[in-house]
């Protein structure tokens, strides 16, 4: 746990995967600033449940796929 919160993610590896999504598309797509994106790629801020339905849903995938549970 680098960032001060035990969730992890894979925002990143998925924004590169989506065709090089950038930053703001993926706050543009989810209705938040570049901010909270950087934020929580970073690991520095835990997205509330419908943030991270947001995501899961942009990438078309569940939110597993999305965060983790850092052990």
């Amino acid at each position: 746990m680098s960032g001060g919160t035990p969730i992890t993610n894979e925002i990143r590896r998925l924004r590169f995967e989506h065709g090089e999504m950038t930053q703001q598309a993926l706050a543009d797509a989810c209705r938040v600033t570049r901010q909270t994106i950087i934020a929580l790629e970073a690991g520095r801020y835990a997205p509330s449940l419908e943030l991270a339905f947001r995501i899961a849903r942009t990438f078309k995938v569940g939110v597993e796929d999305v965060f983790r549970w850092a052990t």
